[in-house]
């Protein structure tokens, strides 16, 4: 399902963001942590994307792994100035506080941390000039890819008791796991299909 950048389904989106009940976690023992779905203008195609990185392998954890930008909040923070923050740091893409249309549940992690996800829309004109040390590779991703039949896949593994979600990316030739996998499928239920699902 081709989705184009276009003025009518920003409203799409942010109508259906504002609907959505979003969950907030308010636990002093995970790390709090936000992430940026950044809606941008795909390439030539007038296609709508958002950005996911390959992490640097040079980082001291989740080297390599595809992730949406973001990261740890610095204290005195919240979500949304340390959102804008590490997409400027991994992006060089310097958005506004107008630019967040709406959020989604807030995530656990395995690995400590309480993620709170931003949806953005940003200016189709932007060029990213990914920071090396941080990002491997930054893709454009079109939303397209979210609504293949095979989306999403759930997986048993040992560390958890729950299935383990993943989306497989034509546009990658590659398969994203949970977190990143789980937040994009909110993304994907709640602003492509209306529906608020919780992951």
């Amino acid at each position: 399902m081709r989705i184009d950048f276009s003025q009518s389904f920003r409203s799409q989106c942010v109508e259906r963001l504002d609907e959505f009940d979003w969950v907030a976690i308010d636990d002093p023992a995970l790390c709090p942590a936000s992430v940026v779905i950044g809606m941008v203008r795909g390439g030539e195609t007038g296609e709508v994307g958002f950005y996911l990185t390959r992490r640097s392998s040079r980082l001291s954890r989740h080297q390599g792994q595809y992730a949406l930008p973001g990261g740890r909040l610095d204290e005195g923070e919240d979500a949304s100035t340390a959102a804008l923050r590490e997409l400027e740091e991994e992006l060089g893409v310097k958005a506004k506080p107008t630019d967040i249309i709406g959020r989604l549940d807030d995530f656990p992690t395995r690995s400590g941390f309480c993620v709170t996800p931003l949806v953005l829309w940003l200016d189709s004109g932007i060029e990213p000039a990914p920071d090396p040390d941080e990002v491997e590779t930054v893709f454009n991703v079109p939303l397209e890819d979210l609504t293949q039949p095979q989306v999403p896949r759930l997986h048993r593994i040992p560390e958890s008791d729950q299935p383990v979600l993943s989306i497989p990316f034509a546009s990658l030739g590659d398969e994203v796991f949970s977190p990143t996998a789980a937040i994009l499928y909110q993304f994907r239920e709640v602003v492509l299909y209306g529906r608020s699902t919780r992951v």
